[in-house]
Order: C-alpha cells, then sequence, then structure tokens
C-alpha cells in the first residue's frame, strides 16, 4: 500500500514524500503541482492526455487545475516520490509575476529535464525532512531555493503573467460558472447534479458544462473532488474533527467512502495523513 513518510504543511502549500505502489484516479489542484523522484523505479503521470515520465532526469510539471493521474506499474518497484504542492501567493512573495502559478499555462510542457541542482536540493529537502521533521525553518528555505531552481528552470519566468491585468485576466471565471463554483464551497455536502448546477447558472446542461470546463480546465465533477480534498486535508491537518465528522461534513453516505475517496486522490489513508503531517509539532 503507498504510503506517505512525510508530510510539510505551511503558507506555501504542502510537500509529500511519498512511497507509491498504487494508482490514483485523475484529479486536480487549485497550485501548480511539481514531482520529482527521490529513490526507486522510474516511473510515469498522465498529465492531460500525455504520458509524463518521472526519473532521476525529469520532472513531472502540472499547471494549476490541471487534470493528471499516478500509473503505477505492478512490475516495477515503488518509486518514492517528492510531491510539492505550491500556494501562488507564496511564490508572489518572490516575484509579483509568480503568482501566475495559479493560472493555467505556468509550465510549458508536463515534463522537463532537471538540473544536478535542482536533484540535488530535491535530495536535501526531502532528507530534512526524514531526519528532522520538526525542521520547518530549514525545510522551508530548502523549498525556496528549489521552486526558484524549477521556475527558473521550466517557465518563461521574466515575462509570465507579468502584469497584474495579465494575473487577473488569466484567473478570469464566467460569472455563471462562479456561481456554481460558490455552491460548491458552501455546501459540499449538497446532492450537486449537473443538472442542478446548470439550473443554478441559468443554463441548459450541456452549455453549462462546455463553460464550466472552458473556464477552469476541468469537469465539475473534478472540481467538486478538488474542493471536497482541499477542505478535507485542511479540516485534517489544523482541525480535531473526527473523520467521521469531515465524512459528514463533505457529504459522504459513510465513512469508509471517505477513507476511499481520500486515499484515491491523496495516495494514503486520513489517518495516516494526519499521523505523518502532524510529526514535526
Amino acid at each position: 500500500m503507498s504510503d506517505a513518510l512525510r508530510i510539510a504543511h505551511g503558507a506555501f502549500g504542502r510537500v509529500a514524500l511519498l512511497d507509491m505502489d498504487r494508482s490514483l484516479v485523475r484529479h486536480a489542484h487549485p497550485h501548480c503541482h511539481v514531482l520529482l523522484k527521490v529513490d526507486g523505479d522510474d516511473t510515469q503521470f498522465l498529465v492531460g492526455d500525455h504520458v509524463a515520465p518521472l526519473t532521476d532526469d525529469l520532472a513531472v510539471l502540472v499547471n494549476a487545475w490541471e487534470s493528471h493521474a499516478y500509473i503505477h506499474d505492478s512490475r516495477r518497484k515503488n518509486a518514492l516520490i517528492l510531491a510539492l504542492y505550491i500556494e501562488p501567493d507564496w511564490l508572489r512573495s518572490f516575484r509579483p509575476n509568480w503568482a501566475a502559478s495559479g493560472a493555467p499555462g505556468f509550465f510549458e510542457h508536463s515534463a522537463g529535464e532537471v538540473t544536478a541542482h535542482i536533484r540535488q536540493t530535491a535530495l536535501d529537502l526531502a532528507a530534512e525532512m526524514v531526519h528532522e521533521p520538526g525542521a520547518s525553518r530549514q525545510q522551508e528555505a530548502l523549498l525556496s531555493e528549489l521552486m526558484i531552481a524549477v521556475i527558473e528552470r521550466f517557465t518563461p519566468w521574466r515575462t509570465v503573467g507579468a502584469s497584474l491585468r495579465e494575473i487577473a485576466r488569466a484567473n478570469a471565471i464566467d460569472w455563471r460558472v462562479g456561481k456554481a463554483i460558490s455552491l460548491m464551497r458552501t455546501d459540499p455536502a449538497a446532492p450537486l447534479s449537473i443538472d442542478r448546477l446548470a439550473k443554478e447558472a441559468g443554463l441548459s446542461r450541456a452549455h453549462f458544462f462546455r463553460i464550466f470546463e472552458d473556464s477552469t480546465g476541468v469537469t465539475p465533477h473534478v472540481f467538486l473532488n478538488v474542493v471536497k480534498v482541499e477542505m478535507a486535508v485542511g479540516a485534517i491537518v489544523e482541525g480535531e474533527e473526527t473523520f467521521s465528522a469531515i465524512s459528514d461534513r463533505l457529504g459522504f453516505s459513510v465513512p469508509a467512502h471517505f477513507t476511499r475517496f481520500f486515499r484515491d486522490h491523496c495516495s494514503v489513508a486520513p489517518s495516516a495523513f494526519r499521523q505523518v503531517a502532524r510529526l514535526g509539532r
């Protein structure tokens, strides 16, 4: 079974060191997502419609709201993966235009060849997380160094989202889609069928589905799952709610369904996620 060895959580987003031996369903994240291999066999992800290899020399690069899935090959040894989920507001502190990391197209390609510096910094960060889980300052310093190197390597960082106007346009959402998103976030436990969301938006089912995907890059179903995953992560890491209470609040009929949903999206069960995420506290 896949295992989360370490999870760091903060203003930067989160960083997970994952020992992967099972596939993950197609999903997305509201922040840019970088995957670096630390140890084990080479593996691969499906990013959009393209297979992106993850090796010692190649990183996988996923834009915010870009649909992707992990493809596990049972014939290979587990891959030990450093997974970065990075908040645009944190990246803005380095360069204002890096807030564009929360918009589509920040990374030009789904995979890229890493430099020796990127690989070594990733290994150093993974080692720090394992040996000094409470050393949050050192971990954030290494993460800062790593993300700066990644962005300078894999994005047109001098010009990407160069103005606030461009960033605002890149993040623009059709107001009718915005109504549906507001409903998802306000009441994720509600039975939100496509028909109901389309009615709330004042659109036909087909038109709503089309403009939702055009605006967000994902289907309404995937978007709602993203909302539920991010709410679950926040509650598991920061709060004291029982898993049963979180399950109810997010609309799962029984806790076992929530556990399976969380494992399919985050690779480990909620109980393991909470235990590992709090190791350094």
